[in-house]
């Protein structure tokens, strides 16, 4: 089966599940999901391709085991985020760039958990990048640990078994096998539909709030208006 490189070979999800099996999945997802080096690794593509594979039986695990080991790993990896977060706090954000690591991300990150607070945790699940560096902001936040627990075990559960699951399914569709490069960057693209809901729904708060904002601005300057001429018709009499 050909995949689509979407970087160099040695992160084609293809070639790491063959030189590393299940193991080597399990690795990858705890590190994306948790680890400052781990995001930029396949972690979408590389689920769904692990559920492909399982289901035509070139990986040999059962289906329901390779879901439980990818939410395990995922959850854990999150946990680990988190510890780090609070272990370094502020710092974080003073750390400087290097090859590795960049100072944007977190701040995206940061943005992205201020903007929809513990569901970020379940959301960014499904964005490249932002995953990796939330729950370390969750840390740095000191967000209450049993609503990180909640969320974090609801978003590695959706995410890691969501997506292998998506991939088994599909993979017994003769048109997939023969378009998966196109089903890959599919994966893609619905991993930020929930993104893009949530962004309509902020901007679209937002612009209502702005609008009421401005609603009470004009009805003092009219309470002005009228209070001035009531003097001005009193000071007459």
């Amino acid at each position: 089966m050909n995949t689509l490189a979407l970087g160099p070979s040695w992160l084609d999800p293809d070639y790491l599940i063959g030189e590393f099996g299940l193991i080597g999945v399990l690795v990858i997802v705890f590190a994306e999901s948790g680890l400052l080096i781990g995001f930029f690794l396949p972690g979408d593509a590389l689920l769904f391709t692990t559920g492909l594979l399982v289901t035509t039986d070139k990986l040999h695990n059962p289906l329901w085991l390779v879901c439980v080991l990818v939410a395990v790993a995922a959850i854990v990896g999150d946990q680990v985020g988190y510890l780090f977060g609070r272990k370094v706090g502020p710092a974080l954000f003073n750390r400087p760039d290097s090859r590795l690591f960049k100072q944007e991300n977190v701040e995206k990150a940061h943005e992205f958990f201020e903007k929809y607070g513990p569901k970020s945790l379940i959301l960014a699940r499904f964005v490249p990048i932002v995953r990796t560096f939330t729950p370390i902001i969750a840390g740095v936040s000191r967000m209450n640990y049993r609503s990180f627990i909640t969320f974090n075990i609801i978003g590695g559960v959706i995410w890691g078994v969501g997506v292998t699951v998506l991939g088994a399914v599909l993979g017994k569709i003769e048109f997939v096998h023969k378009n998966i490069e196109a089903m890959l960057i599919l994966i893609v693209l619905i991993s930020v539909v929930p993104i893009g809901i949530e962004f309509l729904r902020a901007r679209s708060k937002s612009k209502k709030e702005a609008a009421g904002r401005d609603d009470e601005d004009q009805d003092p300057a009219a309470g002005g208006s009228t209070g001035t001429g009531r003097r001005g018709r009193h000071a007459k009499r």
